[in-house]
C-alpha cells in the first residue's frame, strides 16, 4: 500500500479510509473482524467510525478489536465523530440511551457535549486517545471560541490528537479555521464529505476550501449508496437507490461493461483519482467487498474514460464562483 500525507499533518495513512457503519449491525462481529484484521495486514491504517453509529455498538466492537492486542490501536489512525446522540440499542425512540432520557445538552458541539461525548468515545473505544475527532456536523448554535475552546482542553489532556470536520460548507471551514488560527491553535485537518459521481456539489466550494487550507479531504459513500454499485446492495437503502437508476447510471454501467471493470470498481477508481481527495472512505459489509476496493484504487483510467464519466455525470463545472459566473 502506498502511503500519503494526511493533509498538512506529519500523519501517514493508506490510499483507503475503513469505514465502520455495517458493523455489529449488517456485519456480525466475527465478520468484521475479519475486514477489520485484512486491513491492518494490509496496510489500510485509517479507520473511521462515530459515537452514533449503530448506537455507539459499532464503536464498542472496534474497543473489543483493540482489545486483542498486537499493536492493532498503535497502528490504527482512529477517527471517530461527535454531534449527535447515540440511541439506546435497538430502540427506535431517539431520545432514549442506555434507558435514560437523553436531554437537550447530549447533542451538538457545546463545551459540555463535546467532554461527554469524548468520554463516551474512549470507554468505547477501549483507548484513551482519539487520533481524529471530527465534528460530524456544524452547530449554528455554538460559537467558534465555545468549540475550539473544548477542542483545545482535550488536546491538553492528550485524549484528542486532531481535529476534522464532517459535513461542513466551505465557508463554515474558512470560518472555523481563521477562528482556530486567531487562537494560536491547528484547528481543522481534514474534512469529511459526500462525494461521488452522482453528488459533486463539493467541487464548488468544499473541495476548494480544503486545498486551500492543506486540509485532507475524505470523500464518503463512494457508491451512491448503491446506486454506481452495479447491483443491488444488502440493505433497503442500497436496494432501493439502485432500484432508481435513471439513463445515466444504464449509461455508465454500459460504459463499465466497455471497459472490463465492473461498476463499483469504476466509481471508486474515479474517486480515488479527483484532485484534493486523500483516502476515499468506504464501508464493506464483507471482506469480499473489501477486497475488491483495495483492488479498485489500483485501477487507473484513461482519459477517454473520464471524458465519458463526465459526459454522464456532469459536475457543477469547476470550483466557485467560475461555476456559476465568469
Amino acid at each position: 500500500m502506498q502511503l500519503r500525507p494526511f493533509g498538512s499533518t506529519g500523519l501517514q495513512i493508506g490510499p483507503l479510509g475503513l469505514g465502520s457503519v455495517n458493523f455489529s449491525w449488517l456485519t456480525d462481529e466475527r465478520s468484521s473482524f475479519r475486514i477489520l484484521d485484512a486491513a491492518f495486514e494490509r496496510g489500510v491504517n485509517l479507520l473511521d467510525t462515530s459515537d452514533n453509529y449503530n448506537a455507539g455498538q459499532s464503536e464498542a466492537l472496534i474497543g473489543r478489536w483493540f482489545a486483542q492486542g498486537n499493536g492493532r490501536r498503535e497502528k490504527t489512525v482512529l477517527a471517530t465523530k461527535v454531534y449527535s446522540a447515540p440511541m439506546e440499542w435497538g430502540s427506535p425512540d431517539p431520545v432514549r440511551r442506555s434507558g435514560s432520557w437523553v436531554g437537550p445538552n447530549q447533542k451538538g458541539l457545546s463545551a459540555k457535549h463535546i467532554r461527554e461525548a469524548c468520554e463516551g468515545s474512549l470507554k468505547r473505544l477501549n483507548t484513551d486517545y482519539i487520533d481524529l475527532y471530527q465534528m460530524h456536523h456544524v452547530d449554528r448554535a455554538a460559537r467558534w471560541e465555545e468549540i475550539w475552546q473544548a477542542m483545545e482542553v482535550l488536546v491538553a489532556q492528550g485524549k484528542v490528537l486532531y481535529v476534522g470536520s464532517s459535513n461542513f460548507a466551505g465557508w463554515h471551514i474558512a470560518q472555523a479555521q481563521e477562528s482556530a488560527k486567531a487562537r494560536r491553535f491547528l484547528g481543522l485537518v481534514s474534512e469529511q464529505s459526500v462525494y461521488n459521481l452522482m453528488k459533486r456539489a463539493v467541487e464548488l466550494e468544499v473541495l476548494p476550501a480544503a486545498r486551500a487550507y492543506d486540509m485532507a479531504f475524505l470523500p464518503y459513500s463512494p457508491l451512491a449508496a448503491g446506486a454506481l454499485a452495479g447491483q443491488p446492495q444488502g440493505n433497503d437503502r442500497g436496494r432501493r437507490a439502485y432500484a432508481r437508476k435513471d439513463e445515466r447510471v444504464e449509461a455508465y454501467e454500459a460504459l463499465c461493461g466497455k471497459i472490463g471493470h465492473a461498476p463499483a470498481d469504476v466509481a471508486l477508481a474515479w474517486l480515488a483519482s479527483r484532485p484534493g481527495v486523500t483516502a476515499p472512505i468506504v464501508g464493506p459489509r464483507t471482506l469480499e467487498q473489501f477486497e475488491a476496493n483495495l483492488a479498485a484504487v489500483e485501477i487507473t483510467l484513461d482519459d477517454a474514460t473520464m471524458a465519458e464519466l463526465d459526459r454522464i455525470f456532469p459536475g457543477p463545472g469547476g470550483p466557485a464562483p467560475e461555476a456559476y459566473a465568469w
